[in-house]
């Protein structure tokens, strides 16, 4: 008698990837166990995108551990604006901007936006232990840091908004990247140096995939520490400035504090 379900050959590779790889069969389709699986990771991937940003529970963790913080909107009034406009995503609402504005002149090295960008799921899971673990590598290259500013319904091209308000030399957004199938909780790194509204999406660098099954905090922390000490060496951040903080020839200072760290 035949199996009902007959097991893909390639099962074995399984054990590496969350890709959806080797999911058998039955007769032409795919079994109900896969079947129902993947409906349940659409259905995760939805509500990332849909969850609200609980920016004062994490501002108060932020604050508990050290951060100051300050929080701010886009122009997208709600989720429904911002998915169907993302211009207004990439501009600071009226009284955000003035609120920025209005602080006292106290221009910083590096800014750090936390944003919710496409999965809020995603900023609540990963960006204090992040934070927490690049805190070393700031104090090691000597930044300093203004307040972190929690951004709703923001695109990537926000923090460049906030910096040039806040007049910073350089501004990292910690954002939700669009969740897929098997990481809806997955966290994007973009670093711009010299943050204006004119900045182009080729003068940024980015780290992407920051989560414990993708990379991790320590290694993304390590990789953004490499960044920002080359941006701050040379002025520049996007495609003039490789990442090649696998290159032990030009890890500078980070790479001892990166092994001292368990690196």
């Amino acid at each position: 008698m035949n199996k009902p379900v007959h097991v893909n050959s390639w099962d074995a590779l399984r054990a590496f990837t969350d890709a959806r790889i080797a999911l058998g069969r039955t007769g032409a389709s795919l079994p109900t166990g896969e079947l129902l699986k993947f409906g349940l990771a659409h259905a995760q991937a939805r509500d990332a995108v849909h969850q609200p940003f609980d920016s004062d529970t994490l501002a108060g963790a932020l604050q508990e551990s050290g951060w100051q913080t300050l929080t701010v909107h886009s122009q997208a009034a709600d989720r429904t604006a911002y998915l169907s406009r993302p211009d207004l995503g990439r501009r600071l609402a009226a009284d955000s901007r003035s609120l920025l504005l209005g602080l006292p002149d106290k221009a910083a090295d590096l800014l750090l936006v936390v944003a919710d960008g496409l999965s809020s799921k995603a900023v609540h899971r990963q960006a204090l232990p992040l934070l927490q673990a690049l805190r070393p590598y700031l104090d090691l290259l000597g930044l300093s840091v203004a307040p972190v500013v929690l951004a709703h319904q923001s695109r990537v091209a926000l923090g460049d908004d906030i910096g040039e308000c806040l007049r910073a030399k350089a501004v990292a957004i910690l954002i939700g990247e669009r969740p897929g199938l098997s990481s809806p909780d997955s966290l994007g790194i973009y670093l711009t140096w010299g943050p204006n509204t004119r900045r182009r999406e080729s003068e940024r660098n980015c780290i992407s995939n920051v989560r414990p099954e993708g990379l991790d905090y320590p290694q993304a922390a390590f990789k953004l520490a490499w960044l920002l000490e080359q941006a701050f060496q040379r002025g520049l951040t996007g495609i003039e400035l490789k990442d090649e903080s696998d290159n032990p020839a030009l890890y500078g200072r980070v790479l001892p504090l990166h092994s001292q760290l368990g690196g």
